[in-house]
């Protein structure tokens, strides 16, 4: 007994030493730049919430227009970016010695169309809208259902119905019932897909879905949309007409008539399964295209580092300057979605982070790469881009910091208008944010556990926020990994830290505007981000990929 007594004793000063030696070390890595005189820190105090409010002011008032991609608004921004890059002394990285990275969107506009269902001639806005695929399809019509394939639920909306050569009238409302994203695992077209490439994998040559009546915001939407045309990037999504099936959609008008006397009808029944018509129906429809091409770009610039060696590595740091833009069939007086938080106060942090590192004394040992991304909003386009086609070497960049979304908090006992009148059930759409003193962290510990080290022993050395990490999970159903620019940097092997302040009452609405921002809170967060990056560029290895991405993470 006494043996295993001492034995047991050994073992727990054992572990109490290593315990020891690793909060040491993990403490080490912070050491330098939290002091309270470092030329880090005071660069960092340098980081103030009054100057990140004017520029802010400036990145989410009403004449950047919601900074889409594109738009005037957004190109408006990348110039003050630059400006002000130019000013402070940073090397452009962008095309041909410039700050900008540029790239072509593409879209196909609709120039003409024509449709008739069933004999009757329909009229263009009121009866129906089209896509922007040049087409001409005339051929016998067919219901599929809800058109949905998802083979992890056992859902094939089209099975047990000839759609070769035919074209196939949708009613959905979204996912089909209990599906979710979770669900899409696989190959698209064989073990998921939508109801268009559905159809066309079947052999259908052309699709019409049911919409909303004329005059409702949801017609309204879907005629703003079709008439701006799918925009895609040149060089990353080529979209081959093969690819795409003829699509126009009908107004309830017309689809209340072509199931008039049928035994099944979606619009009493949502769950509708698919059928072929009692009666034999047809349609043909035709439309013709012209293309635009119109440029954007990501701004790219970098602070070089001071040690001869080290200094050919380069920690990135980014932010989306986009966000969605106009509304002009939104409720109410505004029509301009700010984005402030989303991302205007990413793009505002990293601003405001370029400026401190152009005041330190001293330069970081690895150099800095800094990238305002664009096109986030419509599937983390710039950060692909870059990633695809970097203006840099990219197998240098050693880590990756994103920004997107640290300007809002939760108050102590704060209910927000959309907070009251709650349905059994429903969440408070504020219940999620965080607070004044703390911030989501995501990814830090996924890739590199020399980074997660890092990324928590500045913050517990310095102004200590709490690091909520409830999201940094596989399995989180909110998909937060796959919704920023830091994932493809992660696709690409480059250990990422994403820091959010979770979804709130404004996200994605026209209230996002500078004026809710809390500033202060933002200033906490900048900072230490800026501590961050600073060790990383500091550390005498680049952080090692200890660890691999989970199969859940690797597929948006």
């Amino acid at each position: 007994m006494l043996f295993f007594r001492r034995r047991l004793m050994r073992n727990k000063f054992l572990s109490f030493t290593i315990l020891i030696a690793f909060v040491f070390s993990s403490n080490a890595f912070s050491q330098s730049s939290t002091k309270a005189k470092s030329p880090a820190r005071l660069a960092a105090e340098k980081i103030t919430a009054e100057q990140m409010s004017d520029y802010l002011h400036f990145i989410a008032s009403d004449e950047m227009e919601g900074r889409d991609t594109p738009s005037r608004g957004l190109d408006t921004v990348a110039k003050f970016i630059a400006l002000n890059l130019k000013r402070w002394g940073f090397k452009p990285a962008g095309d041909n010695g410039t700050y900008f990275q540029t790239m072509i969107t593409s879209r196909n506009v609709a120039d003409s169309q024509s449709a008739e269902v069933n004999g009757t001639k329909l009229v263009y806005g009121e009866d129906f809208l089209a896509a922007p695929v040049a087409s001409s399809v005339n051929a016998p019509l067919v219901f599929g259902g809800n058109g949905w394939l998802v083979k992890a639920k056992g859902i094939d909306s089209l099975q047990g119905i000839d759609v070769k050569g035919k074209i196939v009238l949708f009613y959905t409302d979204g996912l089909p019932r209990g599906v979710t994203f979770q669900d899409f695992r696989g190959k698209r077209g064989e073990d998921w897909a939508d109801p268009g490439t559905n159809a066309r994998i079947k052999g259908a040559v052309g699709m019409i879905a049911i919409g909303a009546k004329p005059g409702e915001v949801e017609w309204s939407r879907a005629r703003s949309q079709t008439e701006r045309g799918g925009l895609t990037i040149e060089k990353l999504r080529e979209t081959k007409a093969s690819q795409s099936i003829p699509t126009i959609m009908i107004s309830r008008k017309v689809a209340e008539s072509l199931f008039a006397g049928e035994t099944g009808n979606p619009l009493t029944n949502p769950e509708q399964k698919a059928f072929e018509f009692a009666s034999p129906k047809s349609a043909s429809f035709s439309v013709t295209i012209k293309p635009e091409r119109i440029p954007t770009q990501n701004v790219v610039a970098i602070w070089e580092g001071s040690d001869p060696v080290l200094k050919n590595e380069m920690v990135a740091i980014g932010a989306h300057y986009d966000h969605v833009g106009i509304n002009p069939d939104a409720k109410g007086d505004d029509k301009i979605w700010n984005g402030a938080d989303d991302d205007g106060s990413g793009t505002t942090a990293v601003l405001s982070i370029a400026e401190a590192l152009a005041q330190t004394k001293i330069r970081p040992k690895r150099s800095i790469l800094l990238v305002w991304h664009c096109g986030e909003e419509k599937g983390l386009w710039g950060s692909e881009y870059f990633n695809k086609f970097p203006t840099v070497n990219i197998k240098n960049v050693v880590a990756q910091l994103n920004i997107d979304m640290i300007g809002r908090s939760k108050k102590p006992g704060y209910l927000a208008p959309c907070d009251t009148n709650l349905k059994p059930g429903q969440k408070p759409c504020n219940e999620e944010l965080s607070d004044e003193n703390s911030i989501y962290v995501i990814g830090s510990q996924m890739m590199s556990s020399t980074l997660g080290n890092v990324t928590n022993s500045v913050n517990n050395s310095y102004l200590k926020l709490k690091y909520d990490v409830r999201y940094d999970d596989p399995k989180d159903t909110n998909r937060f990994f796959f919704r920023s620019d830091h994932f493809n940097y992660a696709m690409n092997g480059i250990p990422i830290v994403f820091w959010f302040d979770g979804v709130h009452e404004d996200y994605h609405q026209p209230g996002d505007e500078a004026d809710k921002i809390d500033y202060l809170k933002m200033e906490k967060v900048t900072r230490t981000i800026f501590l961050t990056l600073w060790e990383v560029a500091g550390l005498k290895t680049r952080p090692a990929i200890d660890k691999e991405l989970p199969p859940e993470l690797k597929q948006r």
